[in-house]
C-alpha cells in the first residue's frame, strides 16, 4: 500500500506482523529486536502529526528533530532541502503478503526506520553534537595519590567537580561525556576533556605508584637507632629506626603510597642524617677517638 495509506489499513498491517514476529510465537532469534521495531513503526505511523512530520521530513523513524540547516549537504526531501540522508522517503507496502512475498516484511521496517539499527539503507543523519569543551586541572598532590574530586571551572562559567583515579597519569585525558556546549541544532551536547596536571608536594614524591618521603634524623639516632614520626597520606605514623642506619636505604610501608588499583603502592622512607648546627667540641673528640682507635673506610672496596 502506497504512503497515503489509511490508518485501518496500517492497522491491519501492523496486527498482522505483530502476530508473525511476536516473541511468543516466532522461532527467529531476533523476533523480539524486530516485534519491538514493528510497534515503534507502528507507534509513529499511526500518530497523524507524526506520520506527517515524518513524510515532510521533519522527524526521524525514532521522533527526533531531523536537522535541516545546510542546503547542499544531501538529498532534497519533501519537505525541501536537507542535512542528507541522502535519498526522500521511500513508498513501502504493508501487503498481505506473510514476510517471504511481495508484502511488507520486517525487513521493509528495518530499510525504512534506518535510524533504528536497520540493515537495509543508509543510516539517517543525526543532528551536530555541541561543541567540546577543553580544560587542565591541577590535582593537589594528595587528591591524586589517594583519589577524590577536584572542582574545575570552564571558560562559559560552568563548574563540575571531576572523579579524580588515584594515580592517573600525568597528562592524560578525563572525558566527560554531554557535559560540553549545547548543540543549536537540537543533536547531543559536546564533551569536556580535562587534561589532568599534577601539583608537587613540599614532602612527598612519586616513583611510579610508590611514594618517596625523606626524613631528617640526628647523628646519635641514626646510631643508637629511634623510634620517629614519620608522614603520610592519610596521616602519621610511628616508625621503628635501626641502629647504623646510614642513611643508604629506604624503610618500606607497604601499602601507603599511590592507592591505584588493583595493588597500591608503598611509602618509601629515606632518613637524611643531619649534623646538629654550630660546633660540638664533644662530638668532634668522639670523632677523633674514632679515627684514631677505629677507624673505617666505606669508601674501601
Amino acid at each position: 500500500m502506497p504512503r497515503g495509506a489509511s490508518e485501518a489499513e496500517i492497522k491491519k498491517a501492523f496486527r498482522k506482523l505483530a502476530k508473525t514476529h511476536h516473541p511468543d510465537k516466532s522461532k527467529d532469534p531476533k523476533a523480539k529486536e524486530k516485534f519491538a521495531e514493528i510497534s515503534s513503526a507502528y507507534d509513529l505511523l499511526s500518530d497523524a502529526q507524526k506520520r506527517g512530520q515524518f513524510d515532510r521530513g521533519e522527524i526521524d523513524a525514532e521522533g527526533k528533530p531531523r536537522f535541516r540547516g545546510f542546503e547542499g549537504f544531501g538529498g532534497q526531501g519533501q519537505g525541501g532541502p536537507g542535512f542528507g540522508t541522502g535519498r526522500s522517503h521511500k513508498t513501502f507496502t504493508w501487503g498481505a503478503g506473510d514476510g517471504a512475498g511481495g508484502g511488507f516484511s520486517a525487513e521493509d521496517i528495518f530499510d525504512l526506520f534506518g535510524g533504528m539499527g536497520g540493515r537495509g539503507g543508509p543510516r539517517q543523519q543525526q543532528a551536530p553534537a555541541g561543541q567540546d569543551l577543553a580544560a587542565d586541572v591541577t590535582v593537589p598532590f594528595v587528591d591524586w595519590a589517594m583519589g577524590g574530586k577536584v572542582r574545575v571551572n570552564l571558560l562559559h562559567g560552568k563548574e563540575l567537580d571531576v572523579a579524580i583515579p588515584a594515580g592517573i597519569e600525568e597528562g592524560k585525558t578525563i572525558r566527560l561525556k554531554g557535559q560540553g556546549a549545547a548543540s543549536p541544532y537540537g543533536g547531543p551536547a559536546g564533551d569536556v576533556l580535562i587534561t589532568v596536571r599534577i601539583a608537587s608536594h613540599p614532602q612527598f614524591r612519586a616513583e611510579g605508584k610508590n611514594i618517596r618521603v625523606e626524613i631528617p634524623v640526628t647523628f646519635y639516632e641514626a646510631v643508637l637507632g629511634a623510634k620517629i614520626r614519620v608522614p603520610t597520606l592519610d596521616g602519621t605514623v610511628e616508625l621503628t629506626l635501626p641502629p647504623k642506619t646510614t642513611g643508604k636505604g629506604a624503610l618500606r610501608l607497604k601499602g601507603k603510597g599511590v592507592q591505584a588499583k588493583p595493588v597500591p603502592g608503598d611509602l618509601l622512607v629515606s632518613p637524611r642524617i643531619v649534623m646538629p648546627e654550630g660546633p660540638d667540641a664533644e662530638l668532634e673528640n668522639l670523632a677523633k677517638r674514632m679515627k684514631d682507635g677505629a677507624p673505617y673506610d666505606p669508601r674501601k672496596g
